[in-house]
């Protein structure tokens, strides 16, 4: 009988050890639960991973080096692309790693003694110089961390909003918040007639990202309008003049 390689048990019990964290938390596993889990000595899994820490800092290791190889590749763009680079790229990398990300989000202390922390806040440092852009004043430095936190949040807050109208959201408030004074962006909201604040309620336009994700998920039939409306918080009006308009187009 051929033995199990050893990579293998090493994916086994990082498989697990997601599963039991998410379903109980990182304190309240204990390393003779995932042993149980696996059929295997509590051993075993200590000649993989000496200390539970170390499972953890497994766990978060894909997502921190796919974001690092991100940030490698826009280092050498011009401003304008690599901003919008690190930006999609952050998104989609996010939303790859949705289930450790969760776990990070709710165990983020348990990370602050090892050199994860350490990599994870040397990237936020990066993505905002490279979002910012060169010779940045404060307030570009602001805008630059506040797009990070919207291409980052939303994906533990909104778990059970699919990927595909996720993306589109993130990546529309961050157009949104960046783009210049005096471009037309659209509002989520518009003033009222008589006072000219705010008035609550739908917004009357998409951006690009969430009309392409409408006409996606109209195009393959899995959703109703009514369900696209639901999905991107607009009204099923809005939802129909944006069809119109690529059957026009």
């Amino acid at each position: 009988m051929t033995a199990e390689p050893a990579d293998d048990t090493r994916t086994r019990i990082l498989r697990a050890a997601l599963d039991l964290f998410a379903e109980h938390g990182y304190q309240r596993t204990a390393l003779r639960q995932i042993a149980d889990r696996l059929r295997l000595t509590k051993a075993a899994i200590l000649y993989h991973f000496p200390a539970k820490e170390h499972l953890l800092a497994a766990l978060i290791e894909p997502l921190v080096a796919d974001l690092e190889q991100l940030l490698d590749s826009a280092q050498e763009l011009p401003t304008d692309q690599a901003r919008w680079t690190v930006l999609e790229g952050w998104v989609d990398t996010m939303l790859t790693h949705r289930r450790p990300l969760g776990m990070l989000f709710h165990d983020i202390a348990l990370i602050t003694r090892g050199d994860t922390y350490n990599r994870l806040m040397r990237i936020a440092m990066r993505a905002n110089d490279l979002i910012a852009g060169p010779d940045a004043a404060r307030r570009e430095r602001v805008r630059a961390v506040q797009a990070v936190a919207m291409c980052s949040d939303p994906v533990v807050f909104f778990a059970d909003v699919s990927d595909e109208v996720l993306r589109a959201d993130m990546l529309d408030g961050a157009r949104r918040l960046l783009a210049a004074p005096g471009a037309d962006a659209p509002r989520a909201v518009e003033p009222g007639p008589a006072t000219g604040r705010r008035r609550p309620g739908r917004p009357r336009a998409l951006g690009r990202e969430q009309v392409e994700a409408a006409r996606r998920m109209h195009a393959a039939g899995t959703h109703s309008v009514d369900d696209i409306a639901a999905a991107l918080g607009v009204s099923r009006a809005t939802v129909y003049r944006h069809l119109e308009q690529t059957t026009a187009g």
